[in-house]
């Protein structure tokens, strides 16, 4: 069944406000092959596009699934979708809004984190699908000059993304969705930033070192190296340049380095 099979008696916006409201009636006009108000052929039609919204969002967050436990995240799906109609035919970009819908959804207040869980789930979903991009070399930088190392800046990879949380994200989001198996212990006091990118065919997610997230910040708004550096080490005391630098280069990070 699909939308063709209903007469065209009723303007799209008043079909499309029903169709995200549970609650509406079947809109007047809106009649079946048989001439008649369909209620039934509609409800089937509307619940059908619901449920195909609600395991895309499965798909996309399956670490937010497996916190929630799966009634949960259904009801969770369906009260979304009533409030954020797809904006896109395309269903892999469905739940852009997400994490923030999370972090506003009244009964998940005790559970802050979850928001968080879900925006890097949604950023990982982002760096899969990324344009593709050979990675810098990292000969390139030991063939810049000693006097000019602090001048140069990078341009990252399209998949590049840092994430900063006040919660333990790394660990969170490798229990629930990459290494469920393993025995990982979860401090909620602890915050984690992650790296996230795609240097090949595979999205790499990756717990940044101290100050790291503040010094890819700093590149990817056009710093200089010395400039992040300065910043990340003024910040946090146990910035490391060399391992840090080193980490960046080996995942993929910059694609072009670019001399003052």
């Amino acid at each position: 069944m699909n939308a063709s099979e209903f007469s065209p008696r009723v303007s799209a916006d008043t079909f499309g406000r029903a169709l995200w409201d549970p609650a509406a009636e079947t809109p007047t006009g809106l009649v079946g092959p048989d001439g008649k108000t369909a209620p039934k052929r509609f409800n089937v039609y509307r619940n059908n596009v619901v449920a195909s919204l609600s395991e895309a969002l499965e798909q996309s967050f399956p670490a937010v699934g497996r916190l929630l436990g799966e009634d949960y995240f259904k009801a969770l799906a369906r009260a979304f979708v009533a409030e954020h109609p797809p904006r896109s035919p395309v269903l892999m970009w469905y739940g852009a809004e997400f994490g923030g819908f999370i972090e506003r959804f009244p009964p998940l207040q005790a559970y802050p984190y979850l928001a968080d869980v879900a925006r890097v789930e949604w950023a990982w979903l982002e760096a899969y699908h990324s344009a593709d991009a050979l990675p810098l070399d990292p000969a390139e930088i030991g063939a810049v000059a000693p006097d000019e190392i602090g001048n140069i800046r990078f341009e990252k990879h399209p998949a590049s993304c840092v994430f900063r949380s006040e919660w333990p994200i790394w660990d969170l989001v490798r229990a629930n969705r990459f290494d469920p198996d393993a025995n990982i212990e979860i401090d909620l006091e602890k915050p984690q930033s992650v790296l996230i990118t795609r240097p090949e065919l595979e999205v790499e997610l990756m717990l940044l070192r101290p100050g790291g997230d503040v010094f890819l910040s700093a590149l990817f708004d056009g710093g200089t190296l010395a400039e992040a550096a300065a910043a990340a080490s003024s910040q946090v005391e146990e910035f490391s340049l060399s391992d840090t630098l080193s980490d960046c280069l080996a995942n993929g990070v910059f694609t072009t380095l670019v001399k003052a």
